[in-house]
């Protein structure tokens, strides 16, 4: 047994994107993939860290790049500059998440028809969009997700949704959570939504600390929307 690791890069237009690939290799191929959508600061460890938890739970998992080769945030002021392009252009963002999934698929070792993708804070708002954009995926899962409509015109959802909250984020107030429910029962989805009490922002990411912003590490909450995530992938993709 052993966890193969790779860097796959793929274009969207111009730019070049560079995403982070592993899986196990004693998994019979081809395997289900999961990709995974990082948070406002670009590809990083943490995602990667996911990625391989992933891989030895027998999936292909892909650690995708929304920002290109290279390009990290290393601030409040870098991530911002470097999430806002598409925050304002939902199009935008749409059509770079999609590009990864075409990345996905080409890879021999995935199963293209089984395929879920997982974001965590700027990461869940894109693989909401990547669902809002009728793309052929099985499942979408939004860790402490920005929540907010893309303001584009609505399709028919056909891939199940699993909303990991928390009930506290200063960043996806109650009515967010209220709207979104109602946009994804009119787009006709399989959705679900669980709500972790006492719980603000970042609750997965064991660095955040910042009690003023609404983004704090919640070890409870981290651990059962991990249990959440795997039981949906095991219903949604085996």
């Amino acid at each position: 047994m052993a966890l193969r690791e790779q860097h796959v890069e793929y274009r969207d237009g111009d730019a070049l994107l560079e995403g982070f690939f592993c899986y196990e290799d004693s998994y019979r191929t081809p395997l289900p993939a999961v990709m995974i959508s990082h948070a406002w600061g670009g590809r990083d460890e943490f995602v990667e860290r996911k990625a391989r938890r992933l891989a030895w739970h027998g999936y292909a998992a892909f650690a995708l790049d929304m920002y290109g080769k290279g390009k990290r945030g290393h601030s409040v002021e870098e991530n911002q500059a470097l999430m806002a392009p598409f925050v304002q252009d939902r199009a935008l963002l749409a059509r770079r998440i999609n590009a990864a999934l075409t990345a996905v698929k080409g890879l021999p070792q995935v199963d293209a028809r089984r395929i879920a993708a997982m974001g965590f804070c700027f990461g869940g708002m894109c693989v909401l969009d990547l669902a809002r954009s009728g793309a052929d995926v099985r499942g979408v899962v939004s860790f402490h997700g920005i929540l907010k409509p893309p303001g584009l015109p609505a399709n028919k959802i056909g891939a199940r949704i699993l909303i990991l909250h928390g009930y506290d984020d200063p960043l996806a107030p109650p009515e967010d959570v209220l709207a979104i429910a109602k946009e994804l029962t009119d787009a006709g989805a399989d959705w679900q939504l669980h709500a972790y009490g006492h719980t603000v922002h970042s609750f997965t990411n064991p660095e955040a600390n910042n009690k003023e912003g609404g983004m704090v590490y919640n070890e409870v909450a981290d651990r059962r929307s991990w249990h959440a995530l795997m039981q949906f992938l095991e219903e949604t993709l085996r």
